[in-house]
């Protein structure tokens, strides 16, 4: 399996701190949904504090709650974090961790039992996370998920994969 990685910029575009790029959110953490009325700055404080205590949301910018418009997927354990942006259904884009990018390789042997390639998170309890795209900073992953929200963008303070 071959990467291309997008390594974090030092430059951080400005964006409007009150700017609400999100339109729909699925909360599968508490089994709400809220959609673009319903998503408040009481409710944006409120994922972005969870995300260090645990979390599993989907981030979509489109109305209906599908990924066409493009969509973060978060998923938080307190202590590993994955966030996948899926751009347009066309392209999918995972945080990437390259402290572990010797585990990259092992991928193809598909053991999702060694601790030492799968970090102890999932998507929705099916595949675990790889650790090559999760990450332990968390407050990265909070202003990474804080971006998208503002911008419907990738947050490049972060390294992103992609598989080509």
């Amino acid at each position: 399996m071959k990467f291309e990685i997008i390594p974090k910029s030092d430059i951080i575009p400005s964006y409007d701190p009150n700017a609400v790029a999100v339109k729909y959110i699925e909360d599968n953490s508490h089994g709400e949904q809220y959609e673009e009325d319903e998503i408040t700055p009481d409710l944006i404080s409120k994922i972005l504090h969870e995300v260090p205590k645990g979390i599993e949301i989907i981030l979509y910018l489109d109305p209906d709650g599908e990924g066409r418009c493009g969509c973060l997927e978060v998923v938080s354990d307190g202590d590993w974090l994955s966030l996948c942006y899926d751009y347009n259904e066309t392209e999918t884009y995972f945080c990437y961790n390259s402290e572990f990018a010797d585990t990259v390789a092992q991928l193809e042997e598909v053991d999702l039992r060694d601790e030492n390639v799968y970090s102890p998170i999932d998507y929705d309890g099916q595949i675990p996370v790889p650790k090559c795209q999760a990450i332990t900073d968390m407050e990265a992953g909070v202003k990474a998920i804080e971006y998208f929200i503002r911008t419907g963008m990738r947050y490049p303070g972060i390294d992103w994969g992609y598989c080509p």
